[in-house]
């Protein structure tokens, strides 16, 4: 089989991941970090070999750091030069309703792209620029734009549209899009490879819970619903997110405490959701630390996170008709079986059973014998499934 080699780029405001995977053996040639970029404590760590290294790098800027990472690509001989690339898969936060499907990448749809930033401010700019850099890096490889909204993109209306007058949705596209789609198709795929029945025939409820978090009903391969809405503000309770709010309670922020759109904005996103349940972290395992010790306000932001994902789950059986397995995934979901075991406690009567034994141990299935309902903590992959999808493009 050829060796078909993909580098992952995934772009944020202050650091870049990045991975080179071998396909079709699906072999991490390397995976690293490229951390607080333009700040004092810039640097860059990455593993290949099984051994974890770090440069003296200090990137100044995203351009920087992609030069590096490439110069790192290359001392670690993982490729001689770019031309031995296959493909460069990017991570694209926010499609909209114009990119359903991963894209090759062309000036066209970077300023496509461009259009959509006041949907996603924080994610997409960097995103773009990512891409931009690239494009000028190594112009002579296929580059691919692999988005978190394209799994959702087939919801049907009744899922997507809000109850808002309906010009807002045809003249300003505020509809619920979704997000993580792409870790949410990758656990649907691996659900279906541990089942050993075929994606389409399956009713899956995929758990994607770490510091930002939401929940997908995936009905016969396809996303149906999800948590995540115009942005990824709405849905679970999170690491600083508030999720799910009465609509009017920004109004009320406003004239009541005399809270500006931006301060209002920087409440509901940054000092919600664990951290200002708890008013001691937005790390599930610090809350759940002080939760044991007897703390009662970390006990209430444990418990309405856990209440939270409850809701979801019953929510999407509802939508599905019934489901076939619930799985789990992400920080919180691969790695706190007291968080699993509160969200699945009470529903046995729609058979939900836990082995509580094999979840305590995080084993990969952790239903019981006797569950009609299978339970997977599986971690996710998006890196993985990023390259697939840039090799399906530029193949």
């Amino acid at each position: 089989m050829d060796d078909n080699k993909i580098l992952v780029i995934n772009s944020g405001s202050s650091s870049i991941k990045f991975q080179v995977i071998s396909l079709p053996s699906e072999e991490v040639l390397i995976k690293g970090l490229c951390d607080a970029i333009g700040q004092e404590h810039a640097e860059i760590r990455y593993e290949t070999s099984g051994k974890k290294k770090k440069t003296d790098a200090k990137p100044n800027n995203h351009e920087e750091a992609l030069k590096d990472v490439i110069e790192i690509i290359k001392q670690e001989d993982i490729v001689a030069s770019l031309d031995e690339l296959k493909g460069i898969g990017h991570r694209a936060v926010h499609g909209g309703e114009m990119f359903k499907e991963p894209s090759l990448i062309t000036d066209k749809l970077i300023k496509k792209m461009e259009k959509l930033n006041h949907l996603a401010p924080l994610h997409n700019p960097p995103n773009v620029l990512g891409m931009k850099i690239l494009s000028e890096v190594a112009p002579s490889i296929k580059q691919v734009a692999v988005f978190d909204t394209g799994f959702h993109s087939g919801m049907p209306k009744r899922a997507y549209l809000y109850g808002l007058p309906l010009g807002l949705y045809e003249e300003d596209g505020i509809r619920r899009y979704g997000f993580h789609g792409t870790s949410h198709k990758y656990i649907g795929l691996r659900v279906s490879k541990l089942m050993e029945r075929p994606f389409e025939e399956l009713r899956i409820i995929s758990c994607h819970l770490g510091n930002g978090a939401s929940i997908t009903a995936i009905k016969n391969g396809k996303s149906i619903d999800t948590s995540m809405g115009l942005t990824p503000l709405e849905g679970l309770v999170m690491g600083t997110r508030c999720g799910d709010i009465d609509p009017a309670i920004p109004g009320f922020l406003q004239k009541e405490k005399g809270l500006s759109v931006e301060e209002i904005d920087n409440l509901l996103n940054k000092k919600s959701g664990l951290l200002g349940l708890s008013g001691i972290s937005a790390d599930m395992r610090m809350v759940k630390e002080r939760a044991l010790e007897g703390d009662e306000k970390a006990k209430t932001a444990r418990d309405v996170y856990a209440y939270r994902v409850k809701k979801y789950i019953g929510a999407y059986i509802a939508a599905m008709g019934s489901v076939d397995a619930v799985a789990f995934t992400a920080g919180i979901g691969e790695n706190e079986p007291l968080i699993r075991e509160m969200i699945l406690e009470g529903l046995e009567g729609l058979g939900i059973i836990l082995d509580k034994d094999k979840n305590m141990k995080s084993q990969v299935k952790i239903s019981s014998g006797d569950s009609k309902v299978r339970i997977f903590v599986i971690p996710t992959n998006e890196e993985l499934m990023i390259a697939r999808e840039t090799m399906n493009i530029v193949e």
